[in-house]
């Protein structure tokens, strides 16, 4: 049979009826936990122009979270903020770039990243299948809460603009986006490349590439916990969040993808509340989603919203 056109294609993921309350009780035990933000200026790493700092946070499970802080030295008033969050394997990059265009950017390293891995460290592969029959110790439960804290560190700092908050990465960092996006309703834009983390069911069927094949290779080992891991990821999965994203946001899918199917990255669009959300499908691109050409638009779309 044909592959129907990844626009047209109806995921098969059904939503739990408690995924809110789930989500609202996540947030109000994590928010009992004292952020205890350590700031270093890292010379080093600084220029003339930007100054770059080493952070350390507590997330969910009392977990020491790191990230790179960057923001430009020239500055009048408060700034807009901006996190950015990583792929699967890469690690988080000092966001000077995004400082030097005029944002305090915070580049976030959630559990399991080097610098975040003493406490939780599952590896890659290892990560995307830790504990994925039980929703209270999945892996990606205290990875959502750490992008999430990392919004707070962000609206913590005197010199950031609270009401000027977005958030942006490609691939698990495009999954991460959506996650962001749909639990701190304190952004205010964000721009998903790629998006991970959308579909997780589906991709094991329209892909065999990893890292989704992890869940085939642990599903060959354990068929007999399928019922079990279809119900834990449900809580996760992108699809299931976007109904709570009410910012604008930007997509974009590479229609030859084959490690983020097109078809997952399309359906999470369609079930964004947001009445502002644009997608941009690429054709002859694959997980690159075109970020050549793209990063220009992601430019202009938060600076738009952001930098008015």
């Amino acid at each position: 049979m044909p592959r129907v056109a990844a626009d047209q294609y109806v995921s098969r993921v059904r939503m739990p009826e408690d995924i809110d309350r789930f989500w609202e009780d996540t947030l109000a035990e994590t928010a009992k936990i004292p952020l205890e933000p350590k700031v270093v200026h890292d010379p080093l790493r600084s220029t003339e122009r930007i100054d770059v700092y080493e952070v350390f946070f507590t997330s969910l499970d009392r977990v020491r979270i790191a990230g790179w802080y960057a923001t430009p030295r020239d500055r009048e008033g408060r700034l807009p903020g901006l996190l950015q969050v990583p792929g699967y394997n890469m690690e988080p990059p000092v966001p000077k770039a995004w400082a030097n265009k005029g944002y305090a950017a915070f580049s976030v390293a959630p559990r399991g990243k080097l610098r975040s891995n003493r406490q939780f460290n599952p590896g890659y592969p290892g990560l995307l299948t830790y504990s994925m029959v039980d929703r209270n110790t999945y892996s990606y439960r205290g990875f959502y809460m750490d992008a999430c804290r990392a919004v707070e560190f962000l609206l913590s700092r005197d010199e950031v603009d609270g009401e000027r908050i977005g958030v942006t990465g490609h691939s698990q960092g495009g999954g991460l986006t959506v996650s962001t996006a749909a639990l701190r309703p304190e952004i205010k834009a964000a721009a998903a490349g790629a998006p991970y983390l959308c579909g997780y069911m589906d991709a094991i069927e329209l892909t065999d590439a990893y890292p989704y094949q992890e869940i085939a290779d642990y599903l060959r080992l354990y068929p007999e916990r399928l019922e079990q891991v279809e119900n834990t990821l449900a809580y996760f999965d992108g699809i299931n969040l976007a109904h709570r994203i009410t910012c604008p946001i930007i997509v974009s899918v590479g229609l030859q993808d084959s490690t983020c199917p097109p078809e997952t990255g399309f359906a999470m669009f369609d079930a964004i509340a947001s009445v502002d959300k644009q997608m941009y499908a690429y054709d002859g691109h694959g997980h690159d989603a075109n970020n050549h050409e793209h990063g220009a638009i992601v430019d202009d779309f938060l600076a738009k919203h952001l930098r008015p």
